[in-house]
């Protein structure tokens, strides 16, 4: 393969309201974390640029509201979309239990959208749970019904599984070689 190409990946971050997905873009992209909760409008966007094998891989990371306000942009926001992470929350209530049992929509909205992208699954806030305790019997019994190439346990506060998760994507994307200019 020749040096220095450049390739430019649009990566659309989804999953419910407050799971975490501002702080996971901003633990890897910036390494910072905030903990008070900032509701996205819309969506936002971070940029992150990475050199692979003398290549420049340039991510545009597309953090997309979980709110069903904005239903009506999602055909935008997905569209040219080139892999995505979805995120849910491990935390023991409802906002755990919800984001869990909505991974299968927000999938579903994938491939309504853009069918075939690589995915892989962000069980976010994983220094709120014992995770020796961890029972994640029900997240495989979701995803092995889903086309994903992993799932990661994370936290945006600690760090934990996030570079590894986001590498997982570059590392996909990259094989599949989308050369830009």
């Amino acid at each position: 393969m020749n040096a220095n190409l450049i390739f430019k990946f649009k990566i659309v971050v989804i999953g419910d309201g407050a799971v975490g997905k501002t702080s996971l873009i901003k633990k890897f992209t910036k390494g910072a974390f905030e903990k008070d909760y900032i509701k996205t409008i819309g969506a936002q966007f971070s940029r992150f640029t990475e050199n692979v094998e003398g290549n420049t891989i340039e991510l545009l990371f597309w953090d997309i509201a979980g709110q069903n306000d904005f239903d009506f942009l999602k055909p935008i926001f997905y569209k040219e979309t080139k892999a995505c992470i979805i995120v849910y929350s491990l935390e023991e209530n409802n906002l755990g239990e919800e984001s869990l049992f909505h991974l299968k929509s927000w999938h579903g909205e994938l491939e309504k959208y853009c069918n075939g992208v690589p995915v892989v699954v962000f069980a976010n806030k994983v220094d709120l749970v014992r995770e020796d305790e961890l029972d994640l019997s029900e997240l495989h019994d979701i995803i092995n019904n889903m086309n994903v190439l992993a799932y990661y346990l994370t936290s945006a506060k600690t760090g934990k599984g996030v570079n590894e998760g986001f590498q997982a994507i570059i590392a996909e994307l990259y094989q599949r070689h989308d050369y830009v200019s």
